[in-house]
């Protein structure tokens, strides 16, 4: 089972989501880096349970502890292992799903790929294990904001209720002032709104994360396989719960021609190449080329939902499967620090490689 991502900044997470805690190894990150406690459990605090109505009430003050690899509040170049306690798991929930597959979930291919699962709560395939990820994240975006990246991702659609406005025309620091993580307060209330109502009946939604970055410069990412596009797209696809990824104009780029797709360049009055637009979402050839970076990141509804579902037990035999415990009727105003995580980690790991390059 594959538990590391990246190749000189990397990370590798460990644990269950009711094992005794959760974590991360980070490895390659460069020594003397100023280690931000208070940033990163900020971090953690934009993606923990219990926030609001709308999230799960599982309670988790998800406080990370330093085992190692940091010294008088600086990185020392070797191994950053992170650790977060699970102190508010109810196992019990999850009995009456020992034996039974819940729909849409990762239990019947855990249980034919593996010969054996852990059930409580998912296990390893639980979301909870993004907490290390965002954990890691963090110490990615502390390496980045030393390079001027900046990453802001927010709420875009929940359900069939989409913000239309381009990224460029929103206040982007307003989506840290609502539940939702959605930059337009009118429109925020009302995807709070749908969300608590499909709560009420039991049920779940879907939705879309938009995530815009500033700063990088050109030159990052790999020209073949591993096109800064394609790692960002992984990134994001690993993401529990994630169905689609699209970058610059998308799939909506396919309605146009070449003549009204095409970005093209000019210099500046500083005399830096720019585009005139950004179809191409800052990286063209599969490296930036020094616009804002930009993508959308599609996320399915909950697949758990407190209603009786048909389903088949371990021996193939119909079951109806109900819902219990504790869970998000909406995962997209929690998945908003994720993505922000996944991408800071693609992109503090091309930096990195970017510069072993141009030795």
């Amino acid at each position: 089972m594959s538990s590391t991502y990246g190749t000189l900044f990397k990370i590798s997470t460990f644990g269950e989501s009711h094992g005794p805690a959760i974590g991360v190894v980070i490895d390659g990150c460069p020594a003397g880096l100023l280690f931000d406690t208070d940033f990163i459990q900020h971090e953690l605090d934009r993606r923990k349970p219990g926030q609001s109505r709308i999230t799960t009430q599982r309670r988790e003050a998800d406080e990370f502890e330093v085992l190692s690899g940091v010294f008088e509040g600086r990185t020392q170049g070797t191994p950053i292992a992170l650790i977060i306690r699970n102190t508010d798991q109810r196992s019990k929930d999850y009995g009456h799903i020992a034996e039974q597959f819940r729909p849409s979930h990762a239990d019947y291919t855990y249980e034919t790929k593996y010969g054996s699962r852990d059930y409580r709560g998912g296990g390893r395939s639980s979301a909870r294990e993004t907490a290390a990820r965002v954990a890691a994240g963090a110490v990615a975006k502390l390496l980045l904001t030393q390079q001027g990246v900046q990453i802001q991702a927010y709420v875009s659609q929940v359900g069939t209720l989409k913000l239309e406005k381009p990224y460029s025309e929103l206040n982007l620091a307003l989506a840290e002032e609502n539940a939702v993580r959605c930059p337009d307060p009118e429109i925020a209330e009302q995807m709070f709104q749908y969300i608590d109502e499909t709560r009420k009946q039991g049920d779940s939604i879907g939705g879309v994360v938009d995530c815009v970055v500033t700063g990088v410069p050109v030159g990052w990412g790999e020209p073949v396989f591993d096109k800064l596009h394609a790692e960002l797209g992984k990134a994001m696809l690993s993401i529990n719960a994630v169905k689609g990824f699209e970058y610059g104009s998308g799939f909506a780029g396919a309605e146009l021609k070449g003549s009204q797709h095409n970005d093209e360049f000019y210099t500046d009055e500083t005399g830096r190449v720019r585009t005139k637009t950004n179809q191409s979402g800052g990286i063209q050839g599969g490296i930036s080329n020094g616009e804002d970076i930009y993508f959308r990141t599609a996320f399915k509804p909950v697949a758990t939902i407190m209603q009786n579902q048909d389903s088949v037990d371990v021996n193939g035999q119909p079951v109806t499967v109900s819902g219990k415990g504790r869970h998000d009727p909406c995962v997209v105003p929690r998945a908003v620090p994720i993505v922000e995580a996944m991408a800071a980690l693609v992109l503090a790991d091309m930096y990195l490689r970017n510069k072993v390059a141009q030795v």
